[in-house]
Order: C-alpha cells, then sequence, then structure tokens
C-alpha cells in the first residue's frame, strides 16, 4: 500500500536503528532501496512520540470500550511508535503543515474541485486497426496473445469462444498449483457462458471487443452464487446472490468468467488463506499487491484480462512485479457496486491487461455510475488509440528521477519523451508531511472491518505480524477523530496543488513505486496508468513485507532480469491521454511482448 495497499510496521524494534534519517519529498527511506522493484513500506522511518507500554493500552481500552488480548496490546505497543505515531506528523512535526480556514473537509470526496474543469469534452472511443494476423498455432502464443488479436479472431471465427476458454482452464490446472493465483475456477460456468457467445457470434449477434473473451476477476467482486472470499479466513465460505456492477457489465458485454483471482486478505499485498501468491517472472518472489492474483494470472497467460482494485497502489505494484499493464481509473468513474469496502473514500477497480490498448477496451465496457455506488458519477471517455501525443507535456519531477527507487528504466522513458515530440516538463510539490493522509485509509479500513476486529475473527489471517491488517484495525480503533478531520482537510489541501501542477502539464510520468505519489494520487483521486517499458537486474526477491529477519528473503548469486515499468499520471476522468502516451511508449520499447520462461 501506500502501494499496494502494502503495509505498516518496521517489525521488530531492534531494527528501528537501520531505518536512515526518515521520508522526505525526495529522499524516500527504503530498507532495500539498492535492490530494483523493491516497494516502500510504511513504518521505516526512526521511532517517534512517547514510549508506550501494555499498560497504556489496557488503560486506553477503558476509554475506547474494547478489548484486546494480552497479546494484542504486546503487539500494538511494541509498534506504535513507527507503525502509528508517525501519521500525526502534520501537527507534531518535524514537518508541521498548516491548515488554514480555507482547508475545508471532503467528507464526501469528489475529485473535481469546483471551478476545475476536468474530462474530456465529447465521448469518442476509436480502436487500433488490426491487422490481419494469422491465428497461431500453439495454444500458448494464443493464450498470451493480447484482447485486440483474440477479438479479432473470435469475431472473424477463427476460434471459438469455447476453444479459448478450455485453452485457458487447461492452463489454469496446470500452473494454478505453482502460482497461487486463483481462489476458485468458475469451469462450469464459464463453459456455459463460452458456448452462449458462440451461438451470439453465430447468430450475428456480435457484442463488441470482449465478446467470448476470457476473464478473471479480484476474489472481492461479488458472484451471483459463485464464492467471493476476500482472501480471507472469516469469509471463505461467502457466496453472495447478486453480481457486482463490473461483473454485470462484463457479462453484458460477452466476456466469459473462468477463475475469482486471489488477493491479499481483505485486499493487503500478496498472502491470502491458501498461501502466497506468485510472480511468474520470478518464483521465489510474492506477485505482489494486493491485486496479486489478477497481475500473476494475466502475466501468465491463465486469462485474457483481469480486473484489480487499487487503494493505495493494489494495481500499480502487482503490475509493476509482474510486468503487465495496469489501469487505475479516476475515483468514481467505475462504480464499486457489489464489491467489497476497504475505504469508501479511496477504493477503485480497474483492469489489468497485457498492453495499454487491451486495459482501455475493458475500462470501456466498465465505465459509468451506478445507483449502487454514491461515488459513481457519469463522465465522457475520449480515447483514440491512433491519435498523435506530439506538443503534449508531460511533468516530472527532477529531484525523484536522480534517486530511488527510481532506476535507469524510469531515466530512459524520460528521455524517450522528446523522441516522441512530448515535452517533458519540470514541476514540483511542496514539502508536506504527505504520510498524514494515511489517517482516512487507516480509519476507513478499521470502520470498514471493525466487527471482525473486535470479535477477533480478523486473528484467523495467516499474516499476523505487525504490519498486516489485524494489529493495523486493531491499533487503528486509537486514532483521534480530530486527526481524520484534519486529514480530510489536508487531503483538499493536496487536490489544489495537485490541480496547480494539471493547469501546467497534460500528464505526470513518475517513477512507479514512489510513495508520495502512491499516497497523494490515490487520496486525490487521478488516474494512472502502469506499463512495462524495460528490464532491471535484482539480487535479491522483492517483498510488499516490512523486513523480517526471521524470514529473510532469498538472494541470488546471479541476478535475476525482471520486468520493470513507469506510471503515467493524467488528469481527472482523461485516462485517454495517459493511455494514449502509453501506447507510445509502448510501442518506442517494444517489451511488452516478451513473457514469463516456462509459462
Amino acid at each position: 500500500m501506500n502501494k499496494r495497499r502494502q503495509f505498516l510496521i518496521k517489525a521488530p524494534l531492534g531494527l528501528l536503528a537501520v531505518a536512515g534519517a526518515g521520508r522526505v519529498v525526495g529522499q524516500t527511506t527504503q530498507e532495500a532501496a539498492s535492490t530494483a522493484g523493491a516497494p516502500p513500506v510504511f513504518g521505516n522511518a526512526p521511532a517517534v512520540g512517547p514510549e508506550v507500554s501494555v499498560t497504556t493500552f489496557a488503560e486506553a481500552e477503558k476509554l475506547m470500550q474494547i478489548e484486546m488480548t494480552a497479546a494484542d496490546r504486546q503487539m500494538a505497543s511494541g509498534s506504535w511508535r513507527t507503525l502509528m505515531a508517525g501519521l500525526l506528523e502534520r501537527r507534531t512535526g518535524p514537518r508541521k503543515t498548516e491548515l488554514t480556514a480555507a482547508d475545508v473537509p471532503a467528507t464526501l470526496w469528489n475529485p473535481a474541485l469546483p471551478g476545475i474543469k476536468v474530462g474530456p469534452n465529447k465521448e469518442q472511443f476509436v480502436r487500433s486497426k488490426v491487422s490481419a494476423l494469422p491465428l497461431p498455432k500453439s495454444d500458448a502464443d494464443i493464450a498470451f496473445s493480447p484482447v485486440t488479436h483474440l477479438s479479432h479472431w473470435i469475431q472473424t471465427k477463427q476460434i471459438s469462444s469455447e476453444r479459448l476458454t478450455k485453452i485457458y482452464l487447461e492452463r489454469i490446472r496446470r500452473f494454478n498449483p505453482t502460482l497461487r493465483c486463483v481462489i476458485t475456477v468458475t469451469e462450469e460456468h464459464a463453459l456455459a457462458q463460452a458456448r452462449q457467445a458462440d451461438k451470439d457470434i453465430a447468430a450475428g449477434k456480435y457484442r463488441g471487443p470482449l465478446h467470448g473473451i476470457p476473464y478473471g476477476v479480484k476474489d472481492l467482486l461479488d458472484t451471483a452464487g459463485i464464492a467471493t472470499t476476500y482472501g480471507a479466513e472469516p469469509f471463505k465460505d461467502r457466496v453472495p446472490t447478486k453480481d457486482s456492477a463490473v461483473v454485470h457489465r462484463l457479462s453484458e458485454a460477452g466476456a466469459v468468467l473462468v477463475g475469482k483471482l486471489s488477493l491479499g486478505a481483505l485486499a493487503l499485498n500478496d498472502i491470502w488463506f491458501g498461501g502466497q501468491t506468485m510472480n511468474p517472472w520470478l518464483l521465489e518472489e510474492g506477485a505482489s499487491g494486493s491485486s496479486a492474483g489478477p497481475g500473476s494470472a494475466t502475466a501468465a497467460g491463465l486469462v485474457g484480462f483481469s480486473i484489480g482494485s487499487e487503494t493505495g497502489g493494489s494495481i500499480v505494484s502487482p503490475s509493476m512485479r509482474c510486468g503487465v499493464t495496469g489501469l487505475r481509473p479516476t475515483f468514481g468513474r467505475v462504480p464499486r457496486t457489489g464489491a467489497m469496502t476497504l475505504c469508501w473514500s479511496l477504493d477503485k477497480l480497474g483492469p489489468m491487461t497485457r498492453t495499454v490498448e487491451d486495459a482501455m477496451l475493458v475500462l470501456h465496457a466498465i465505465s459509468g455510475p451506478d445507483a449502487g455506488d454514491l461515488a459513481s458519477k457519469p463522465a465522457k471517455l475520449e480515447f483514440d488509440a491512433n491519435a498523435s501525443v506530439r506538443g503534449l507535456k508531460v511533468g516530472y519531477f527532477p529531484g525523484w528521477m536522480k534517486e530511488d527507487p527510481a532506476t535507469d528504466v524510469d531515466r530512459a522513458a524520460l528521455q524517450a519523451l522528446e523522441k516522441l515530440g512530448l515535452i517533458p516538463t519540470p514541476v514540483t510539490l511542496p514539502d508536506w508531511s504527505y504520510d498524514s493522509l494515511n489517517v482516512i485509509l487507516f480509519a476507513e479500513a478499521a470502520a470498514a472491518f471493525e466487527e471482525i476486529t473486535l470479535d477477533h475473527k480478523v486473528d484467523q489471517l495467516k499474516a499476523q505480524v505487525p504490519d498486516a491488517w489485524p494489529n493495523v484495525f486493531r491499533s487503528s480503533r486509537f486514532l483521534s477523530a480530530v486527526d481524520f478531520v484534519q486529514g480530510d482537510r489536508m487531503r483538499r489541501k493536496v487536490a489544489v496543488e495537485m490541480a496547480r501542477i494539471y493547469s501546467e502539464v497534460d500528464l505526470l510520468l513518475v517513477p512507479s513505486l514512489r510513495d508520495e505519489m502512491l499516497v497523494i494520487s490515490n487520496n486525490t483521486g487521478h488516474p494512472s496508468l502502469t506499463l512495462r517499458t524495460g528490464w532491471v537486474s535484482v539480487s535479491e526477491a522483492r517483498s510488499d513485507w516490512a523486513p523480517d529477519p526471521a524470514n529473510p528473503v532469498p538472494k541470488f548469486a546471479t541476478p535475476r532480469r525482471v520486468p520493470y515499468g513507469v506510471t503515467l499520471i493524467g488528469r481527472l476522468f482523461d485516462e485517454g491521454t495517459i493511455a494514449q502516451v502509453g501506447i507510445a511508449l509502448e510501442r518506442h520499447f517494444d517489451v511488452a511482448r516478451e513473457r514469463p520462461p516456462g509459462f
């Protein structure tokens, strides 16, 4: 989080001395900063605030009218100063940030600020012209083909949806035991949908580019009569009676659901009740999360496309790790009706695909308001896969491009902009305490799962380390409501700064795992597109979890080559522009077609 809802505390207190000088805009402290692609984690700065003890928490429980176990108190007291106290930095320092009377709360979050135009003026969706590529002879080559090609072959009846569905189901049977990326295989349901798609297409009732295409959804989207488990032990047997809005829209588009994909329990990281979802490119490491299953399954060619979700990095990080394209839409574009709530004012649903245009094809099908999601709203979608990007101004933060977590891949993407006719433009942000915005996530998430926290069913989750949800939910009970409101006001203040930046540029290019921008853009609701643009070598496995000496990550005597990419962040409701620039970068670097060895 702060990337894919990755979490928190830096585990044992004895490690705090090596946490470094703390986070500052332009210099993020990270435990594995020298390892390309290592994501940032919460609680990785020096301990702050007064010492607390188990007695402190025992007394505080009386005020809050809750009850913790002795083990709960021990963990909370040992981690409080690195897990929660840092969220108070806005008012306690070292970087105090003034909130003025003009910084009003954003109680009902609307990313579109009053008086500022957002989104395109017209509705337009233009696909690229698909060349008449012959259908590959190999099932694997078919499985890894983009939706742009799959849809052409289905529409021209070179392959049936039933055959394509069977190809993906067979690949799930073969590779899922290794990857652990599919929680529930929906074989009977999928074959019925595929056969119906073939009948409709034969009768001339072709519904569009997703018709007959097999896909998977992160297992926090409700599916009627099919288990939706949230990847968490307390919900293993949960079977909804109604499809979520997104699943319903994909069914209406003729897509074929082949599986419910894994997620880190309750949308955190990559460990669920069935184990850890693995990265097809590097099986010694997790796929990252929390959209771990969508990232892993899409990268390994087990689905044609997938749907993930993001609250603070859950699409961006697994897309980076697994080398796929992840599109996080503007907050409010895609309805969350029937999706698990982690954070009402932050959750977003979006496609994870093998190409940029594929992501836009899926976004086109799932966009639009729904009465079940009060935050959803109508918004035009303007996209032309063939449009020129020349003359667009791309903002970047000069300091960020010179230091970790940026790599040569990020710098190469920045250099490529001028070759493509775009205009790189330096931009700045104030040096504010952006991590203080996480009080909103923590408080809303703790509220969303209050019941299983208070009755201790959250203790059933496989991950019970300080930076996992159980400890976060319990500790969040002691956050101040006053600080929550001040965080809400801070959020509006940051949104105003982002609006200023977008008055100067058309989009931003940032290192995908830059902690500040993951926090900022998720809180302001701006859309992002993460795509593969190159490769890096790593000498150790990457992890979403805080360093744990008892469970060190694998190290490699010979560095491993893994995919790497950049993130484009667009104006509100302007996914089309970042997609058009993404297509230009995708064609320039031409690295999206390579697939993980062995799959």
